[in-house]
């Protein structure tokens, strides 16, 4: 019996490992966006009732995503020094497994939409799609990040559903804000593994980007904060919005500075730094409707 809890807890650790239960900055880098728009649709604090739903579905959908990753990479992370270790690449959760745990994750997610309205059910199945094939674009696009930032988008549009019934324009314009944001700091996280990805014949926007990869990620960024100003009067919005994406602005500046010399660990230290960025700009959005 004791044989057999041990191998229990054992193999829901690796599923764990699996999730990047260890790693939440992932999930965080989803909610940001999602958070923002929950509250622009809702005009404040969103229904109690959307607002845990969304939040059970980041946490649910990031969890796959990195499930069916792992699996679309198996062959291919044990050639990469960071990856090299993860349950499927090191062989100590099995292919099967892993699919079981990408259905079993995405179905709870479903469950999830199933207590909303009619138009954001109907916008699901694209999130789906988008988290199952994104893993796989590495192999035949330079632009898988474009892809990431689709699928983290998405929650955008659904968000503004679940809210309002309609997805209107601005709800465009700030999934096209995400999409150039998560193609950005991606890229950053894709420097980081340049040198294997090229060795075993990987695609990324790194490698695309080649040594103007820095222009290129802060022209992307410069956008985002332009996008964001944009989205700021076309809803009229006020000091406090504008605050946050200054602040934004100034963690962006900061991470060109991080990576000015492109060492992996700083370029790795600049991704983990949006999560401040993403932060910024919810905090303007929640003290421009709050002190409204």
């Amino acid at each position: 019996m004791d044989t057999l809890a041990l191998d229990f807890n054992r193999r829901l650790r690796e599923y764990a490992l699996l999730m990047r239960l260890d790693k939440p900055i992932g999930t965080l880098l989803l909610l940001w966006p999602t958070l923002w728009a929950l509250w622009l649709a809702a005009g404040g604090m969103p229904e109690p009732k959307i607002l845990l739903v969304f939040v059970g579905g980041v946490f649910l959908m990031r969890s796959a995503g990195c499930v069916i990753n792992d699996f679309a990479d198996r062959n291919i992370d044990g050639h990469v020094r960071r990856t090299r270790q993860r349950p499927l690449a090191a062989g100590r959760v099995a292919p099967r497994e892993a699919l079981a745990l990408f259905a079993g994750l995405v179905l709870l997610a479903f469950t999830l939409v199933l207590l909303l309205d009619p138009l954001t059910i109907a916008l699901s199945p694209v999130a789906v799609i988008l988290a199952a094939s994104y893993p796989f674009m590495k192999r035949y696009t330079h632009l898988p990040q474009v892809v990431l930032g689709t699928a983290f988008a998405w929650a955008i549009p659904m968000a503004f559903a679940a809210e309002t019934g309609t997805v209107p324009a601005q709800a465009w314009l700030l999934f096209a804000i995400t999409v150039i944001w998560t193609t950005a700091y991606d890229t950053l996280y894709a420097m980081v593994d340049r040198e294997d990805d090229l060795k075993i014949g990987v695609k990324s926007t790194a490698i695309l980007f080649g040594r103007a990869d820095r222009l290129i990620v802060g022209l992307l960024q410069a956008a985002m904060i332009a996008g964001l100003l944009w989205l700021g009067a076309w809803q009229q919005l006020s000091l406090p919005y504008y605050l946050g994406v200054g602040a934004a602005a100034a963690l962006l500046i900061q991470q060109q500075w991080l990576i000015r010399r492109r060492e992996a660990e700083h370029c790795f230290q600049a991704f983990l730094a949006n999560n401040r960025v993403g932060m910024a700009i919810f905090a303007g959005i929640f003290f421009h409707f709050l002190f409204q």
